[in-house]
């Protein structure tokens, strides 16, 4: 991409030609208030040579999760890729790809969507899944708009406060702005609060969103919420952790209606906030409800299999009255990098691996407990991730790890609102994920550097 400006006899030609004499008349219809009335303050100019050499000492200081040990959590998680994920998302008839406006004559693309959805489908226990959405807080909105589409009912949607702080700030910033609107349920003891949740359910409820594992890590009585949920005729969203479905119950096995998810664990690399990948997936009665796009399998008319777009109920392609949401895409590459990241894991596999993000998260925190001055709060119901206090705060946990080249947090104070939990816990804890990258070593070491 050239990044050359035009030359002011290039500019007035241009001016010329849409009848305008200068670039200030154009910007006359911004307020003035919203106008800078200076020169930006920007540096000297660089040659090249100059300039290289600036970018690189600002891309040295730049650290990833690769280059410490990495212990954070709170929705992004660093899990191993194997190089087959890179390999094959990496060819160019993947990688190059924009969205097919004739998809049909994109077989290998549709049918690489197909097995991504026939793979969500057996991993969430549901019926039909869509290819793809955004990420995980867009995927919770998308489910809050379909339960209203499918119920009928436009009342509060309800999500409890162990739902991921930002999903929650998203979907209340999409529904506000068309007079709808959220109702915040506060957790007890870590977990969904029944009674509060009980209580904030009306005749006109939609839905209730719940998290497994929550925010904080601690998983949660679907079973329990299920029944007070479809007693008052409201749909269940369950937003889930994809990795933890290899020894926790499937959302669709304990009667979930929608499950939504962020895809990142699935084969996608840390990176600064995304692209990553949302999930969703129903039962079958309401797929003519459902956002995004569904790719179906047929045969042609020589009776071979291919590959075709059942569903696109986007805006572009119907009228906006009818349109199911305003996606305008689908994440495809992220969505065949979870799709080959699954194929190599497998069922088996995936347990394994599950198995052992959990085993070792239980061996740090009981080590924590026993060998340190930090709490751990219940040390017992959580799957990967746990929240440890100490009286002298969150951010002091953090720095002295990362003192001693371990990376922790977010605080509960960076994460957000979480209601229910006690003004202390929030300026005193911190979350930890343990995954399989986690070597016993950097358990240990991590021990060791909040003992001391």
């Amino acid at each position: 991409m050239n990044y050359l400006l035009q030359t002011p006899e290039q500019q007035q030609t241009m001016l010329q030609k849409i009848g305008v004499p200068s670039i200030e008349t154009l910007l006359e219809q911004i307020p003035a208030e919203l106008r800078l009335d200076r020169p930006l303050e920007l540096p000297p100019a660089l040659g090249e040579l100059e300039l290289d050499g600036e970018l690189r000492q600002a891309a040295a200081r730049t650290v990833g999760a690769s280059s410490r040990v990495c212990f954070l959590g709170g929705g992004a998680y660093e899990h191993f890729i194997p190089a087959a994920v890179d390999e094959l998302s990496g060819r160019g008839e993947f990688y190059t790809a924009y969205t097919p406006y004739q998809a049909e004559a994109s077989q290998g693309t549709l049918q690489a969507f197909y097995e991504f959805q026939t793979l969500i489908c057996q991993l969430t226990g549901m019926e039909v899944a869509n290819a793809s959405l955004y990420e995980g807080g867009t995927a919770v909105t998308e489910a809050a708009f379909m339960a209203m589409r499918v119920t009928g009912r436009t009342g509060p949607v309800i999500i409890p406060g162990g739902v991921h702080p930002q999903y929650q700030t998203v979907c209340r910033t999409y529904l506000e702005s068309q007079d709808l609107s959220v109702v915040q349920t506060s957790l007890r003891e870590g977990v969904t609060d029944l009674a509060a949740l009980r209580s904030a359910i009306t005749p006109a409820t939609s839905c209730v969103v719940i998290q497994q594992p929550n925010a904080l890590g601690m998983v949660e009585d679907i079973d329990a919420i299920r029944e007070v949920v479809h007693a008052s005729g409201a749909l269940l969203v369950v937003v889930c952790d994809p990795i933890s479905l290899g020894i926790l119950k499937r959302p669709g096995d304990q009667g979930a209606d929608i499950v939504v998810a962020e895809g990142q664990s699935l084969g996608i690399p840390l990176q600064f906030g995304g692209p990553y990948l949302g999930l969703l997936a129903c039962r079958n009665d309401y797929v003519r409800k459902m956002p995004g796009r569904l790719i179906g399998k047929t045969q042609d008319r020589n009776g071979k299999s291919c590959y075709v777009l059942n569903l696109q109920t986007r805006e572009q392609h119907i009228r906006r009255d009818k349109a199911t949401s305003n996606i305008c895409t689908n994440q495809g590459l992220m969505a065949l990098r979870a799709t080959i990241y699954l194929s190599l894991l497998g069922p088996h596999g995936l347990a394994e691996l599950a198995e052992l993000c959990c085993r070792r998260a239980h061996y740090l925190a009981q080590e924590l407990a026993r060998r340190t001055d930090v709490k751990v709060l219940s040390p017992k119901g959580f799957f990967k991730e746990f929240v440890i206090r100490h009286p002298q705060g969150g951010e002091f946990l953090k720095q002295k790890a990362r003192a001693a080249g371990f990376d922790i947090g977010p605080t509960l104070e960076e994460f957000g609102d979480l209601p229910g939990v006690d003004p202390a816990l929030r300026k005193e804890g911190v979350l930890v994920a343990v995954t399989e990258c986690r070597t016993p070593e950097d358990l240990d070491g991590l021990v060791n550097a909040l003992s001391n």
